[in-house]
């Protein structure tokens, strides 16, 4: 199964290295219309390969992605965390009503219920 997914990995990056050589050419990013450019009277512009403007979209969506699903589960991680507190807050009070309950008990009373526990 190892194998299979590296396969698949090597093969996704084999496609990838492909579309990179085959959009080698340089687009101009710029900032804002050119229309604007007279009110703002600034404009920033880059020349990229096109390959990577395509794969830094990619990427900046995938990390919009996550962050967005992150966000989104965040109340079902504090729920989890509240009630793993709240499980761990009732069992140790189980433990002192069970150690309260068998000093007030026979011993033999006590062995029989801690079996029984067990079982």
């Amino acid at each position: 199964m190892r194998f299979i997914t590296y396969l698949i990995l090597a093969l996704i990056a084999l496609a990838l290295v492909i579309i990179g050589f085959a959009n080698r050419s340089v687009v101009t990013l710029t900032l804002l219309p050119a229309e604007l450019v007279p009110f703002t009277k600034y404009n920033v512009s880059y020349e990229l390969p096109l390959y990577m403007v395509v794969f830094g979209g990619i990427a900046v969506g995938i990390l919009l992605g996550f962050f967005w699903e992150w966000m989104r589960e965040h109340k079902h991680r504090s729920e989890a965390t509240n009630n793993r507190r709240e499980r761990a807050m009732l069992a140790k009070e189980l433990e002192k009503i069970k150690a309260d309950r068998k000093q007030g008990q026979d011993e033999i009373l006590a062995l029989l219920d801690d079996n029984q526990s067990r079982a």
